[in-house]
C-alpha cells in the first residue's frame, strides 16, 4: 500500500513532502475515477479500479458508478461486496470492507478528520473505518473516522454513525443509536 504508515495513524502533520506524496496519488486517482465513472465497459472499469486500489478488484465484488474516493489505495475490499451508486470513500486513514458487506447508495465512509485547534486545523487525524462481514449500510449513511460496524449489523438509511456498532444489531438515527438485535427468520 502507498503511504501505509498513515493507516489509522492518529494525528498527522500534513505538510511538506508528505502532502506532496498524497497529492500525487490523489491526482492519479482522479484520472482513474474519470475512466471508471465514464465508461460502460466492465474491463475498463475493473482496470481503473485496480489502478486506484493497487490490487485486482475481487471478481465477485461490484462497485456501481458513479463512485468517488479521495485517495484510493487505502481501501481494502473483500469478496462479494456490493457498493451501490454515488458513494464517497475518504480513505487516507484506511477503510476495510469485509466479505459479503452491502453498501447502499450515497454512503460516505470517512477516515480523515482535522484538528480542533485552529493553529493546526490543516493537520489530520487519521482513524480507520471497518465494515465487518455481512454488514448492510442503508442509503445515505455516513460513517465517521474510527468506527467499526460489526458483522451482520444493519445501519438504517440516513444514519450518522459516530460510535462502533455491535455485531448483529440494527442502528438508525443521527447520531446512530441501537434500535434492536437482528431478527432471524426461518425460511424453508
Amino acid at each position: 500500500m502507498i503511504l501505509e504508515q498513515l493507516i489509522n495513524a492518529g494525528p498527522v502533520a500534513f505538510r511538506g513532502q508528505l502532502a506532496q506524496q498524497v497529492d500525487a496519488v490523489v491526482a492519479e486517482t482522479s484520472n482513474q475515477l474519470v475512466r471508471f465513472n465514464t465508461t460502460t465497459d466492465q474491463t475498463v472499469r475493473r482496470s481503473a479500479m485496480q489502478h486506484i486500489l493497487g490490487y485486482p478488484l475481487p471478481a465477485e465484488t461490484v462497485i456501481n458508478p458513479p463512485f468517488q474516493t479521495d485517495f484510493g489505495p487505502h481501501t481494502k475490499l473483500g469478496r462479494h461486496v456490493f457498493i451501490n451508486r454515488d458513494c464517497l470513500f475518504v480513505d487516507l486513514g484506511g477503510i476495510t470492507i469485509d466479505d459479503d458487506a452491502l453498501i447502499g447508495p450515497r454512503v460516505s465512509l470517512i477516515s480523515v478528520n482535522h484538528q480542533e485547534d485552529p493553529a493546526h486545523r490543516r493537520d489530520l487525524e487519521l482513524k480507520s473505518v471497518h465494515i465487518e462481514h455481512g454488514a448492510w449500510l442503508g442509503a445515505g449513511v455516513t460513517v465517521l473516522p474510527g468506527v467499526t460496524i460489526g458483522h451482520d449489523a444493519i445501519v438504517g438509511a440516513g444514519a450518522v454513525v459516530t460510535k462502533d456498532v455491535p455485531p448483529r444489531m440494527v442502528v438508525a438515527g443521527v447520531p446512530a443509536k441501537i434500535i434492536r438485535p437482528i431478527q432471524a427468520t426461518d425460511q424453508a
